[in-house]
């Protein structure tokens, strides 16, 4: 041992900080003991330098391919084959293909995993197919067969009745001049045939209208200025008697000729606007229609209805006419003539005057006269 050096640190030792001192004591030993050998890592407690470690291989990707047919055999090209795989994190990854000419279809470097095929082509109904592609796998999807799409064509049609529901309340809407109601004229040349409930709302409208009413006070203060039907008197109640007679005329022709009658032998109340051909072939259209009429077969025969209507009404008539009015099965005629003629002159203003002052009228209506 070197006492002089120890001699030596342990007197400067004195000057040293405590955390100095156990350092520079070794250092001193070292020094003491002759030449220090080189360090080494491990002397010095640093940490190993990092191994190298080789990279770890992604999964090798593979293909999957396959044909498209039909259910004999036949390939079918320009199918779409969407491929949907699941990828490890969850995700999907998608894509699509169509096949060639020959029906064949192919995926390249696709991840190995689960996957699902869509296979859609116009004119077949959509297939499904699914499998697992392993790690660099040429997978081959087994024959896709399709099969012709079975479609199901559901068509709601309207009924008869629905149809003419329709076109009568088109109808309840039709006013000329916007005012006076005109619900016994059809626009629609081949309107669909009423049935028994449609025939009688139609009446029951047409009755109850308060131009209707109106109208019939109008005549009953007309007889009344002329003391039409003396045997009714004047006055108020002169007055009441003839407006009572005037609106049972027009109601009892209505419900009987427009409803009762027609159903009975299955014809039409209704004028159907011609709108066509030489003025002279229309008015007497117009005027014909006073004594022919459509049956509800669509045909056109004699207007039962309306002539029958006019001699019943008239003959209903004499229970309420004064008795010094009433002129028995002669009254009756008079008044169902006065019905014909006048169905044809109201056919004639339907024809040629009240189209154009009725704004409210089928789309489908023959425009113009």
């Amino acid at each position: 041992m070197q006492w002089p050096l120890i001699r030596k640190f342990l007197k400067v030792s004195r000057t040293l900080p405590l955390f100095l001192l156990v350092p520079c004591a070794a250092l001193g030993l070292q020094a003491s003991s002759g030449p220090v050998p080189a360090t080494t890592s491990t002397a010095l407690n640093l940490p190993d330098a990092p191994v190298p470690q080789e990279a770890t291989p992604s999964p090798q990707s593979g293909t999957i391919s396959g044909t498209v047919v039909d259910k004999d055999g036949a390939v079918v090209p320009k199918a779409k084959i969407s491929l949907a795989v699941q990828r490890a994190d969850g995700k999907t990854n998608a894509q699509d293909v169509f096949s060639d000419n020959n029906g064949y279809f192919f995926f390249q470097d696709i991840a190995p995993g689960p996957f699902g095929l869509t296979v859609d082509a116009p004119g077949f109904a959509m297939q499904k197919q699914s499998g697992v592609l392993q790690a660099g796998q040429t997978y081959l999807v087994p024959e896709v067969k399709l099969v012709v799409a079975t479609e199901v064509d559901v068509q709601v049609t309207e009924t008869q009745e629905q149809v003419a529901e329709e076109q009568i309340h088109v109808e309840e809407q039709q006013r000329v001049l916007g005012i006076f109601p005109n619900y016994y004229v059809s626009y629609v040349p081949d309107a669909a045939p009423l049935n028994p409930r449609q025939k009688f709302q139609l009446a029951w409208k047409a009755n109850v209208n308060p131009f209707s009413i109106g109208i019939a006070g109008f005549i009953a203060g007309l007889e009344q200025a002329d003391d039409a039907f003396s045997g009714y008197g004047q006055g108020a109640q002169g007055y009441a008697k003839r407006f009572g007679a005037t609106y049972a005329d027009t109601f009892l022709g209505t419900l009987i000729g427009g409803a009762i009658l027609p159903t009975v032998l299955k014809q039409d109340p209704r004028y159907f606007y011609k709108g066509t051909g030489t003025r002279k072939s229309r008015f007497f259209y117009a005027v014909a229609n006073s004594v022919i009429c459509k049956g509800d077969n669509g045909r056109w025969q004699p207007n039962y209805s309306s002539m029958l209507g006019a001699l019943a009404a008239g003959g209903i008539s004499n229970l309420y006419y004064p008795a010094s009015s009433r002129n028995g099965v002669g009254l009756t005629f008079e008044n169902a003539l006065i019905g014909i003629g006048g169905s044809a002159l109201g056919g004639v203003f339907q024809e040629f005057f009240l189209r154009r002052m009725t704004p409210r009228t089928s789309d489908s209506a023959k425009a113009g006269n």
